[in-house]
């Protein structure tokens, strides 16, 4: 297959794996508080890659355990507790739309970190799509609460997406994505995961009751196809593409973010319509205009 045609149907299977993520955290904060749901998240992915970590721990990057470090930490374990605690406040809906800003933060954090050339017309459309994200976070509900905080933690979670994205394409192409993942969850990951999720009281109050099990399968569902199965295929597409082309998966994502939402029961309000469609009105400019 060739590279061309290998980054879309990456970019297409991507963007309905992390699309559905957002619901399926929903799901998993009805057993589980947020805490435990990003523990558990990144503890299920490190257990079911630790085989792959170990039979190629002669892989492992040493002279760029810095930037292994930064890359896992950024873009696998602070965004895993981000979401679910912004999802107390916010729909599933408006987390995969907020989310769709990362290609905005790639722009940003590859110039500023990693001199990447950045053109006037991203900067545009990174201004559109800013404006998107403002008109979202003041188009909430009838109640006038604004729910700013929550906002905050998703567009922290989405830079931080960004400086793992770009990391990893600067400074850790070498190692296959496979094995790359791998190396994230079972060896930096693993302990870290473990000492957030006693901190939560997880393993003292944990019983194996009906609606402890069916979190799990969420978690679980979340843990393989969404964080583990996800983030190899996300650094393959990194190897076959740029950050930039990479990062629009977000443009797919708040579609199947916000069927599942409505699916569910939750519902936007015309102002949040307004906002999601400017956001990706950018999104769309900045991909069009964007060196491939």
């Amino acid at each position: 297959m060739n590279a061309d045609k290998e980054k879309w149907i990456l970019l297409v299977v991507l963007s309905i794996i992390w699309g559905s993520s957002f619901i399926l955290i929903k799901k998993s904060l009805e057993h589980f508080n947020p805490f435990q749901v990003g523990s558990l998240r990144v503890l299920i992915a490190g257990i079911i890659l630790l085989p792959i970590a170990i039979s190629n721990y002669k892989l492992f990057p040493k002279k760029h355990i810095k930037w292994l470090i930064l890359a896992a930490f950024t873009g696998n374990f602070i965004p895993m507790f981000l979401f679910p605690i912004a999802e107390t406040e916010v729909s599933s809906s408006i987390a995969g739309i907020i989310n769709s800003m990362m290609p905005i933060f790639v722009i940003i954090v590859g110039a500023l970190i990693w001199k990447f050339e950045t053109t006037k017309k991203q900067i545009l459309g990174t201004l559109i799509s800013f404006t998107g994200v403002c008109i979202l976070a003041f188009g909430g509900g009838d109640s006038g609460e604004l729910k700013m905080i929550p906002i905050l933690l998703l567009l922290l979670a989405t830079l931080c997406y960004a400086v793992s994205t770009t990391t990893v394409k600067s400074k850790l192409m070498e190692v296959s994505s496979t094995v790359l993942s791998a190396f994230v969850f079972s060896f930096v990951l693993f302990f870290p995961s473990i000492i957030a999720l006693t901190s939560t009281g997880f393993f003292s109050e944990f019983t194996f009751s009906k609606d402890n099990m069916l979190g799990l399968l969420f978690v679980s569902l979340l843990s393989v196809f969404g964080t583990g199965l996800a983030m190899m295929m996300n650094y393959r597409l990194l190897k076959v593409s740029t950050p930039l082309f990479a990062s629009t998966v977000t443009l797919v994502m708040p579609i199947v973010a916000i069927i599942w939402g409505i699916i569910d029961g939750e519902q936007l309000t015309y102002m949040q319509f307004i906002g999601a469609g400017v956001i990706i009105a950018g999104l769309i400019f900045l991909r069009t205009n964007a060196k491939k």
